[in-house]
């Protein structure tokens, strides 16, 4: 078994947008454009933003990462949800039933979500190849433990695997700055 070190990433607020609603947002067969390419193969984050609205509280200029997909989702830290008014559930990216929703305004328009927000759980993506690796398997749960001036261990981290990932673990700012992390840095996998 390999030394099971990895990189990790520290992700900010952000919406995916399906088709349909970059038709209402940005116009009918707009296209986004990629100012940044991220970790993961084909991700990248967009030029565009929307706003996020909802009764209590409103985010201006949220990134829309691409490319589109078949279904929304406005990913955000807890204490952006204090913000909002709302309390999404920590879930895997795409698991959006029952979760709340938010109003996006782009420059051409507004989408009512009615569900579609969450808390993205800590993640851990990589190949068979990296999980064969390490002794590991898809939707396994690991600790992650992070050597930074703070010390911490993160408990509940997924194990996401496809051919299509890169490795890196995933994590959101309200993480990152309780333990002090930074996108980059090397963490340690603990096994159970």
């Amino acid at each position: 078994m390999s030394e099971l070190k990895i990189p990790i990433g520290v992700s900010g607020r952000h919406a995916h947008v399906s088709r349909e609603d970059l038709d209402v947002l940005y116009g009918e067969g707009y296209q986004l454009t990629a100012v940044k390419e991220l970790s993961q193969p084909g991700q990248f984050a967009a030029q565009e933003t929307v706003d996020l609205v909802t009764e209590k509280g409103t985010f201006k200029n949220v990134r829309i990462l691409g490319p589109v997909r078949k279904q929304s989702q406005v990913e955000i830290a807890l204490t952006d949800a204090v913000k909002l008014g709302i309390k999404p559930p920590v879930r895997d990216s795409g698991d959006l039933k029952g979760s709340p929703g938010v109003t996006l305004v782009g420059p051409k328009g507004s989408v009512q979500m009615h569900e579609g927000v969450i808390a993205a759980c800590r993640h851990i993506h990589m190949t068979p190849a990296d999980a064969a690796n390490m002794g590991l398997q898809d939707k396994e749960v690991v600790q992650v433990r992070c050597g930074s001036e703070r010390g911490l261990i993160f408990d509940q981290v997924l194990v996401r695997v496809s051919p299509s990932y890169q490795l890196e673990m995933h994590i959101d700012t309200d993480e990152g700055n309780a333990g002090m992390v930074k996108t980059g840095e090397i963490v340690e996998v603990i096994k159970k």
